[in-house]
């Protein structure tokens, strides 16, 4: 509304000097129109230079808050450089990269653990099925030492009744031998004039001898099968009785391995509850600490929003308070034109 006024105010004025020039009749009236637009630019000026002074005071009063409230809020803003923040978040950033380092370490070392406890119960199983083997060997083993030992209660059985039969025979040979000798040296003497008959002594030293080498043949039969079956069952004995000892070995060795490995999965296994127990709370206390820091975070992004939204709202106030005073500034000149002119 003043560009425009003051638009029409000068080609009033300017069209007043125009016809002021063109006639001397008319001078009376453009005095009067110059007092006139003089008065109405004296009035236009001095409500402009009013309402500049009331701008100018309410700048100064905005410009007073301004610095009363950068002195009441720039102490507590100086600490909120996020520059003090930088090297504790590096820090915490760098222990979530060694925590998050050591938790695969520990889950490499797991995942290794039960690998190891897995070979251990392939071993275990495999040993196991091994010693049921062997117990199974040994069961069947059981039954051959029992006939082995019955084949030799048998054989010392036989052993002692051919002994028995051998001394019988020798007792009846005796006494027949005897009997023979009585009848030939008896006290009778007969004469017989016959026909000389069969040497008895004769046919009882061939029967002698032909029962002797029968017995001699089957003692020495006897005793080379008694020598032979008592030796394969001696060698099937001491042979059964290494294999039990060298089963007995294996399943002592196995025991011994498979405690160990009991103590080692269980070590392994308290290993890991530990671990995993120290690693939830490290996650624990650091979430709780992260979430303390993203708060703070939180809370002065918030801080930074607020000031960033009332220096923007300040500085909008101040461009309209700076384009209210080059307007001014201009019809000003415009004044001092027209006031020149």
């Amino acid at each position: 509304l003043g560009f425009s006024s003051g638009g029409i105010c000068t080609r009033g004025v300017g069209g007043g000097f125009s016809r002021a020039s063109a006639g001397c009749g008319d001078g009376i009236l453009l005095v009067n129109n110059e007092k006139a637009t003089m008065q109405n630019l004296n009035d236009r000026l001095a409500s402009y230079l009013d309402k500049v002074r009331l701008l100018e005071g309410d700048n100064a009063d905005l410009e007073c808050k301004i610095r009363e409230w950068c002195a009441k809020v720039g102490p507590s803003c100086e600490p909120r450089d996020y520059s003090c923040f930088h090297k504790e978040i590096e820090d915490l950033q760098n222990q979530i990269l060694c925590a998050a380092m050591e938790t695969n370490k520990i889950l490499l070392n797991i995942d290794n653990n039960r690998m190891t406890a897995d070979d251990f119960r392939v071993k275990y199983e495999t040993e196991c099925g091994l010693r049921q083997n062997v117990d199974a060997d040994i069961c069947n083993l059981r039954p051959v030492l029992d006939q082995l030992a019955s084949c030799k209660t048998d054989l010392q059985l036989q052993c002692e009744a051919l002994t028995e039969e051998m001394c019988c025979l020798k007792m009846n040979h005796e006494e027949e031998t005897n009997c023979l000798r009585k009848q030939a040296t008896g006290d009778v003497s007969v004469e017989v004039n016959a026909c000389p008959g069969p040497d008895l002594r004769k046919i009882l030293e061939d029967l002698r001898c032909q029962y002797e080498t029968l017995m001699e043949r089957n003692r020495k039969e006897t005793e080379q099968w008694y020598a032979c079956k008592v030796e394969e069952v001696n060698l099937e004995v001491i042979t059964s009785s290494q294999e039990i000892e060298s089963s007995n070995k294996q399943v002592t060795e196995l025991r011994r391995q498979q405690q160990a490995s009991e103590i080692n999965v269980q070590a392994q296994l308290t290993m890991k509850e530990n671990l995993e127990s120290s690693l939830a709370e490290t996650e624990c206390r650091y979430n709780k600490y992260l979430a303390e820091v993203q708060s703070q975070i939180s809370c002065v992004e918030q801080q930074l929003a607020e000031i960033r939204a009332e220096m923007e709202c300040q500085n909008q106030e101040y461009k309209t308070l700076l384009d209210v005073k080059c307007r001014l500034e201009q019809e000003i000149q415009t004044y001092h034109c027209l006031l020149e002119g």
